[in-house]
């Protein structure tokens, strides 16, 4: 019996930069590119002619940027994922473009393997970010509850293990995650294998009942369980 393919639509004005990544796709036999536009102002005549599942849309683009195609698109087509792709890591960039309603946002240096990911992240309902910006995020929250611990005279949250919650290892995952590591990345860290990283980070989500690692991570600085370097 085939399985069901996820259908993805390529938003990028750089032909070179598409065919790239139409390249990288034909690879996985569960994705089949079905279409691709050079400019936002075409995303929702192509969304209504092929009914992608995943978009990817490239954030900088003459005409209609990637934002505010994203926004229109939305509101006519709430069911479909967007996933922006872009060169800058900067958080007003990644808040602007969560805040329209795109479930990732990606930088253009992304590996191979953790684009694959998120791709099927995405259209399984959740969130990815790039490792990166999920950094450059924590550290900027981190910054906002300090000044506000600052401002109010309360002593800064004591770092503690989820002991109650999670087991050692998954402490050690979460930590990681926090650090903005890849899964490959922390598999290499902790020198076991990648997926019995997403059989911990499956577990993470699950217990501390987050719907992705994006939210895992903030909910772990909120409650002190991660030290942020």
């Amino acid at each position: 019996m085939d399985t069901k393919k996820i259908k993805i639509a390529l938003i990028d004005d750089h032909k070179l930069f598409r065919e790239g990544v139409k390249r990288i796709l034909s690879f996985e036999n569960s994705f089949e590119v079905v279409a691709e536009a050079g400019d936002g102002s075409e995303v929702n005549e192509l969304v209504e002619k092929h009914r992608p599942d995943v978009i990817l849309m490239d954030i900088n683009m003459p005409g209609v940027n990637g934002i505010e195609a994203t926004k229109q698109l939305l509101e006519k087509y709430p069911e479909t994922k967007v996933i922006i792709l872009s060169i800058h890591d900067d958080e007003n960039y990644v808040t602007h473009a969560l805040q329209t309603g795109a479930q990732g946002y990606l930088l253009k240096e992304i590996d191979t393997d953790s684009l694959l990911e998120a791709i099927k992240v995405v259209y399984d309902g959740g969130s990815y970010l790039h490792p990166k910006v999920t950094h450059n995020l924590v550290q900027e929250y981190r910054k906002l509850v300090e000044d506000r611990e600052n401002k109010s005279g309360l002593e800064r949250i004591e770092y503690r293990k989820p002991l109650h919650l999670l087991t050692r290892r998954e402490c050690q995952v979460l930590q990681l995650l926090s650090e903005g590591q890849s899964n490959r990345k922390i598999a290499e860290t902790l020198v076991i294998s990648e997926k019995t990283v997403k059989n911990h980070v499956s577990n993470i989500l699950q217990k501390m009942k987050v719907n992705d690692r994006t939210q895992a991570v903030v909910k772990a600085i909120k409650n002190g369980w991660v030290e942020v370097h």
